[in-house]
Order: structure tokens, then sequence, then C-alpha cells
């Protein structure tokens, strides 16, 4: 049943249209992913939906009544209120009301003058509104998503404010749930969880994300904006992909074909008096209409095209970690980490927000030395440093001055380049060239720093967060970039398909300042984690140990377990039923992603949910029985 429509809505900014009669339906309880290029207009087309812009032309419906919240892709930085009265502010007036008589009866626990005064006066404000009922919801949403009510939103992390925001759009319980780049600034264990929420969330979604891991997990359908037209792709991400690639094909052959017959038509115009007397005037007038449809089409935009210079080959160590230990004051951030950083290494570095992964770059790149132990640098390292503060960006300098200090000319990978030629590479338009940094947006700032660090040869790539808020795209051309670089790389990221594109080694933060060491990516380390004790995506437990592979190396020689004989039976069937639940696991998360399956009734629907709950929950016991197994069998 469908609670919003669009019909034939266009809005322009400019000259540039960013929605062309677009025409688009949402049914209750589907889960909509919107993909496009940075700058295409997604964010525009989400404000129509919420009524916040108001389009050019055409038609908007919406299900009367329809509750809309819309969780904008920039938190705003809050300094003076707390997490209550933010996730209050999302029931209007009443919530003011209500955050007033929370803070109140802080008041009167303090003995205040007058506080007992103040709470009569807001008590009888509120049940005259019969707001008692609706305020019960802050109460449940600040349960439902474990966030402290007292605590100033100026003391909480990125991903505690996107939750907090999250949970201010929620309050009022709405039909329909616009949520842009909502993982931004999240780790993993958060990003896990909205996914886990999201599932669970009964009204309809649309949602804007450059993850494609939380895309591949979420969205029943895909939308994509390219040049103001909205296509919608039912299925998943892979057939969204292959059709992509079906309709470009298309469209060049088609524009091919335009273009043919334009140019024998200008050939034709263009001929002697002889072929003047006698040409068709419907001809004429025909090839005014093409001269005019040629001029309107909008070009694909453009890909980045970036190149890297590996430099000079670095000493075969790049670093060797000696039982370093680091802290913040009695916070231990490391503790006794021993690894060794060989060329052409590539290391992924995964944890929860704060857990000192940054710090662990610095260390490594000497910007901060160790409390005890040794940071040992190889030989003839030279180094390029993706800072995800962006910090050696100059927000006052224009563009041009950031890569080249003024010049027309910076050399890249040992030959001269002119500077807009260079910047075009990474989708920069000349008129653009010029405007300060300050101006651009986040992936553009991105785009930026990745264009002066590839500017310089580096035979070591640290890169902190390079992922944010670049569109998929480009996401993917810097995975093709960092296949073919032969230096060294060091990765933090929160994005799970990137890792698993990327790197071939893990360092994991897993708590109390453990660090765990695996081979591969992400899911090669899901796979690989000891079970309980350690960062497992959706929490952060105490007492990490060491890798399933080396737990036995501290067993007494002589008293290593083996396996009676119904073990042996038990570890040769689990294979099996590790198969059967990942292939049942997969045919119900295919049946969830079909465009219908929220039509469903409701009983249906919550016993798929829940079977697949339950699922998760069986791998994980069969996957733990399975390590204990092989373990006794080293």
């Amino acid at each position: 049943m469908p609670i919003l429509t669009l019909n034939d809505v266009s809005l322009a900014y400019g000259h540039q249209p960013l929605l062309d009669k677009v025409n688009f339906q949402v049914d209750r309880g589907e889960r909509v992913c919107l993909i496009g290029r940075n700058g295409t207009g997604k964010s525009t087309l989400f404000r129509v939906l919420s009524n916040t812009a108001a389009p050019d032309d055409g038609e908007i419906w919406r299900k009367d009544p329809l509750k809309i919240s819309y969780l904008e892709q920039e938190v705003p930085g809050d300094e003076t209120h707390t997490i209550y009265e933010v996730v209050a502010a999302g029931l209007g007036e009443l919530g003011e009301l209500l955050a007033a008589y929370h803070n109140t009866v802080h008041h009167v626990a303090e003995c205040r003058t007058g506080a007992m005064d103040t709470l009569g006066d807001l008590q009888h404000r509120i049940e005259v509104i019969d707001g008692w009922n609706v305020g019960q919801k802050v109460d449940s949403v600040l349960s439902r998503l474990s966030l402290p009510a007292d605590k100033p939103i100026a003391d909480c992390s990125g991903g505690i404010r996107r939750r907090v925001m999250l949970a201010q759009a929620l309050v009022n319980e709405p039909d329909l749930l616009l949520l842009d780049e909502p993982t931004n600034h999240m780790d993993i264990a958060a990003i896990t969880w909205l996914e886990e929420f999201l599932l669970g969330f009964k009204g309809a979604l649309i949602f804007i994300t450059h993850d494609r891991t939380f895309l591949k997990h979420l969205a029943t359908r895909i939308i994509e904006l390219d040049r103001g037209i909205l296509t919608s792709f039912p299925g998943n991400y892979e057939y969204y992909l292959n059709k992509k690639e079906e309709l470009l094909q298309i469209e060049t052959r088609a524009n091919a074909k335009f273009d043919k017959k334009l140019a024998e038509y200008e050939v034709w115009v263009r001929k002697g008096i002889k072929a003047r007397r006698t040409r068709n005037e419907g001809r004429v007038r025909e090839l005014q209409a093409m001269r005019k449809l040629h001029s309107q089409r909008i070009s694909a935009q453009g890909s980045a095209s970036f190149k890297m210079d590996s430099g000079d080959q670095s000493g075969k160590r790049v670093a060797d970690l000696r039982d370093i230990s680091f802290y913040y004051a009695d916070h231990c951030v490391i503790r006794n980490l021993s690894t060794r950083v060989m060329r052409g290494d590539r290391i992924g570095i995964v944890g929860p927000n704060g857990s000192g992964k940054s710090t662990l770059l610095k260390l490594i790149l000497g910007e901060l030395q160790p409390d005890s132990g040794q940071v040992i640098m190889g030989t003839h390292l030279q180094t390029a440093y993706f800072d995800q503060q962006r910090d050696q960006l100059n927000p006052d300098k224009t563009v041009r001055d950031n890569i080249s200090d003024g010049n027309d000319y910076i050399p890249v990978k040992g030959r001269s380049r002119h500077v807009v030629s260079y910047l075009k590479d990474f989708l920069f338009p000349p008129d653009r060239i010029d405007s300060p940094v300050k101006s651009l947006s986040g992936g553009e700032r991105n785009r930026l720093l990745l264009a002066q660090i590839f500017a310089q040869p580096a035979n070591m790539l640290v890169l902190d967060e390079p992922t944010n808020d670049l569109d998929v795209d480009t996401l993917e051309l810097l995975e093709d970039l960092l296949g073919d670089y032969d230096g060294t790389l060091l990765l933090v990221s929160h994005d799970r398909t990137f890792l698993d594109n990327v790197v071939t080694s893990t360092l994991v933060f897993e708590g109390d300042g453990q660090v765990g060491e695996y081979v591969g990516g992400y899911e090669d380390w899901i796979r690989q984690r000891r079970k309980p004790g350690q960062y497992s995506g959706n929490r952060a437990e105490k007492n990490p140990g060491m890798s399933p592979q080396s737990k036995n190396q501290n067993l007494p020689v002589g008293k290593k377990k083996t396996l009676g004989y119904k073990e042996k039976h038990e570890l040769g069937a689990l294979p099996g039923k590790i198969e059967t639940l990942e292939q049942e696991q997969k045919q119900l998360t295919q049946a969830v992603g079909q465009a219908g399956f929220y039509q469903q009734d409701s009983d249906s629907i919550n016993h798929t949910l829940a079977r697949l709950k339950q699922l998760d929950t069986d791998l994980e016991k069969t996957y733990a029985r399975w390590e204990e197994l092989d373990d006794k069998t080293a």
C-alpha cells in the first residue's frame, strides 16, 4: 500500500536540473536505498520528501496523516543540551515541556528554591494536553537505544551523537524514516547494531549510504538518482550493478546512433546551392529539433582517475613494534603489543571509536612515543598520511593553492602536470578549483586530500578513515588503486566491504589495551575470532586473548586434550550442519530482500525475521563448538 507518491516532480538550482519529472512511490514497510554520485541531488530529494523543500513542478501525494522523520547527514554540534532534551525535541512543544519537567525533577532533588512550584506548573500544563502517555515514548526510545538520559551531548562521540539524533527521529513513531548517511562516524559495532535495529523497524525506510555491506543487509529495493532521473531497481545490489551496466551500454549505443544521424544532417544542410534549393523543409525542422536535443543532453558524470606513485622501494622491514604500551592518564590504550610490518604488507586496523586506532598510527609514524617498548622504523621510507580530520588541508586557501601553492604545474609521477588537468582527475571542474576549501562538501574535501597525498611519491601509505563521504563509484576506484599499489599500506576503516577488498591482515582492538592480529580482512576476522572474548562488531568484551589457532600453545606439554569417540563424530558432522544453517540463512535473507516481502501478513513477516535471528544465534554457537573441538585436535 503506497504511503507517498511523486508524479512528474522537477526541481532545479540555476541551470542544473536535480530532479527532472521524477516519478516515485514508496510502500508501507519497504526499505529503499537511494544511491547516486556526490552532488546529484540525493539530499535535495530527501528535503522534497520531508516537505522541507518545495519542487518547481509536479505533484506530491502523502497519506493522511503521514508522520515523516528525517535524520540529516550532518549531525548538529549541540554543546548545551542533554541527551534527554535533544531526543524530546522530536515531540515539538510537548518535548520542550517534558525536558523542562525532567530537569526540574533534578532541581527538586537538589532542593533548589522554587523548584517544587515550577514542577507543579509543568505537571499541570502536560496534563492539560494529555502529554504523559506520549511522553513515555522518550523514556522508551532512550531505553531501546541504550542512551544515558542526563549525559551532555557535548561529551558524546560522533557515533553516540548519531544514535541520539536517530532517537529524536524515532520518538514520534514515524510512518516514513529518512536517513542520510546514517553510518558516518560510526564504528563497526554501532553500524551492526543499527542494521539489526532497522531490520525490526515497522515503518517505511529510505536511506542514503556509501556502505555497501549496510546496503546489502538492509535494502529491499534500490533507486538511483542520475542526471535528474530516478530509476528503480528491484532486488539486491548485484542485480542493480548488472542492470545499471546494461542501461549505460544501451544509452551509449543510442547516443552514438543519434550523433551519427545528426552529423549526416549537418553535412547535408551545408551542401551547395543546388542542394539548398531542393532541401526538404521537414528535414530542416528535424535537424533543428535534433540540435536542441543534443544541446540539452546531460552527459554522465565522469569517473575519478586516481594514480599513485609508490616511489623507491623501502627496506624489507618497515616497522618493528616491540612490546609497546601507551596510556592516556590511567587508561591503557595499547598493552604490550609486538608486531612487525614488512614491505608490501596491507594491514587493516579495526576497533570501536576511541579504542586507539589513530593512536597506533601516530606511534608508527613517530608523532607519539610509547610509554614503554620500542618502535623501530625501517629504511628508505617515503610516507603519505591521510588524516581523518583532514588537518593537512588549509580551509582558508583555495583548492588550487592546497595542491600547488599557487603554481600552475605540479610534479606527479616524475612529470609535470597542469593543476587544472590533475584536479579534473579527482572530479573538480575548472570553476571549482579557485573555491576556498571551507566551502567544499565532505566528499570533495576527501577527494582533495587524496589528490594532495597522491601527488607525492610514497612507498608507505597510511590511510585513517579515507572512505567517509565518498560515493560508491569513487570507493570502488580507490579500491582498484590500492589493489595495484605495491608499497606498504596501513588502513583504518569501518567500511567492511572496503576492508575485505583491500587488506590481507587485520589488527583488532579487543578491549583493555589488547590488540589481536588476524589473517585476512573483516569477514576473515569474524570467522577466526575467539568466542567469547573480543570486540565482535556488536560489543567490546573483557579478557581478550589470542586467536583460536594459538590457544593450545599455552597448554603444558603432554597435557593437550584429545577427542573421545562422540566428540570425533560430532566434529565430523559440524561442517555439514553449518552449511545447512548458512543455506537456510541465505534463502531467508533473499526472501526478506524481495520487494513484496512486507506486503505479507504480519505473522509471516515476524516468523521469518524471528527465524533469521535464531539462525544467527545457532550459527554462532555451532562455530564456537567447532572451534572448541578443533582446538583439541591441534
